[in-house]
């Protein structure tokens, strides 16, 4: 069998100062000769802390709100399939938040279908008891968005 033509104290070498500077690949090039060394390590693990904090109030109002949402009589529901947008403009205020009062025709939330902004307006006035989507959020047709109580 021939001899390799791999300096086995170069990739011995090159594997240590993956170690010493926590890399995870290295390539070293010279005379025609490329060796690559990499590791393919499982990620570090992660700590995660567990806390209990007080509901927010949007999780205290959607507990206020029934089993389904759907059949809530003060539920405005998707008018179409896209993405829901909370404010006019990414940085600004959103249109509405829980506990706002909002008035019937009210501009609620924005979805975004065939790259068209859609205001989607409050059904009737009163206040916001939840808003059961998130910025960015896909929805369907007929999913309830924002209930009105």
């Amino acid at each position: 069998m021939a001899k390799s033509p791999i300096d086995s104290e170069l990739v011995r070498s090159l594997a240590g100062l993956l170690d010493e500077n926590n890399l995870s690949e290295i390539e070293y090039e010279a005379a025609g000769l490329r060796i690559r060394v990499a590791r393919h390590a499982a990620p570090p693990p992660t700590h995660v802390a567990v806390t209990h904090a007080p509901p927010s109030a949007a999780q205290a109002a959607a507990a206020v709100v029934s089993e389904d949402p759907a059949n809530h009589p003060g539920a405005v529901k998707s008018p179409m399939v896209g993405v829901t947008y909370l404010s006019p403009e990414p940085g600004t205020p959103r249109f509405v938040s829980v506990g706002d009062a909002v008035s019937e025709g009210q501009t609620v939330l924005l979805i975004e279908a065939m790259k068209t902004f859609n205001p989607i307006r409050a059904t009737r006035g009163g206040r916001v008891a939840a808003i059961l989507v998130h910025d960015g959020q896909p929805v369907e047709f007929g999913e309830p968005l924002i209930i009105i109580e």
